[in-house]
C-alpha cells in the first residue's frame, strides 16, 4: 500500500525532533456547494527542528507510528 503524503506549513518547531504541521483542503458543502477551507494539524518527525521554521512549507509522509501522536515523517521542503 502506497504511503500518503501531504504538503502543509509549519505552524510550531518547540519540540526535539518534532515539527506541527497545519494542513489546509477545500471541501464543499454537500446542499449549498459553497466551498469552504478545513485545516488539521499533524505532528511529523524531523531529526533537527532547528532547520525548519514556522512558516516553511513542507511535504509530510505517512510512516511508522514513532510515539502516541506521531505517525507522519517531514520529507522535504518546498519553495515559500
Amino acid at each position: 500500500m502506497p504511503k500518503r503524503k501531504l504538503q502543509g506549513v509549519i505552524v510550531s518547531n518547540k519540540m526535539a525532533k518534532t515539527v506541527v504541521v497545519k494542513v489546509e483542503r477545500i471541501k464543499e458543502h454537500p446542499i449549498y456547494k459553497r466551498r469552504y477551507k478545513v485545516h488539521k494539524k499533524y505532528k511529523a518527525h524531523v531529526e533537527n527542528s532547528a532547520d525548519f521554521n514556522p512558516g516553511e512549507k513542507v511535504i509530510i509522509q505517512e510512516c511508522r507510528p514513532i510515539s502516541k501522536d506521531k505517525t507522519w515523517e517531514v520529507i522535504e521542503k518546498t519553495k515559500k
